[in-house]
């Protein structure tokens, strides 16, 4: 019964699409280059990062990443280099500036005005409301239903 509930946990957990042929022979480098897949998306699945990709465009991002990782590339000159060539779609975490900012601050600045509107709304429903004082025998009602 454990071996069955391991086997299935072991199941469960993402597959990686790092083919064999793809690892690189340096463990520095090639966790520099896992590192990098991270956060690159596939542009095919879109929401998974191209390590864990099976599409063919995936695998070529991830033989670019090495290739240019034994050029002698830092990470960064790496993401830039595959960023000048697919655009910013790729990137898990677009950069913070430019056109991006809107997209950053677009969020919080709608959540900031829906909750402005529905403050708005509340105290004019609660000013239009008349407070009807209650009847003689709704107050009796109350007391009696108080004192119980």
């Amino acid at each position: 019964m454990m071996r069955a509930f391991l086997l299935c946990l072991l199941l469960a957990t993402p597959a990686m699409a790092v083919q064999p042929d793809e690892i690189l022979s340096d463990p520095a480098l090639e966790a520099r280059a896992r590192e990098i897949s991270r956060d690159l998306r596939c542009p095919v699945c879109q929401g998974e990062n191209i390590d864990d990709s099976n599409a063919g465009v995936a695998r070529d991002l991830r033989l670019l990443v090495r290739e240019r990782l034994l050029a002698g590339d830092s990470n960064d000159q790496v993401v830039d280099y595959v960023v000048d060539r697919y655009g910013e779609y790729v990137l898990f975490r677009p950069e913070r500036r430019g056109a991006n900012l809107i997209l950053y601050w677009l969020g919080p600045a709608v959540l900031v005005l829906a909750l402005g509107g529905v403050a708005v709304w509340l105290r004019r429903r609660r000013a239009e409301a008349p407070v009807q004082a209650l009847s003689p025998e709704e107050q009796a009602r109350l007391k009696e239903l108080l004192e119980k």
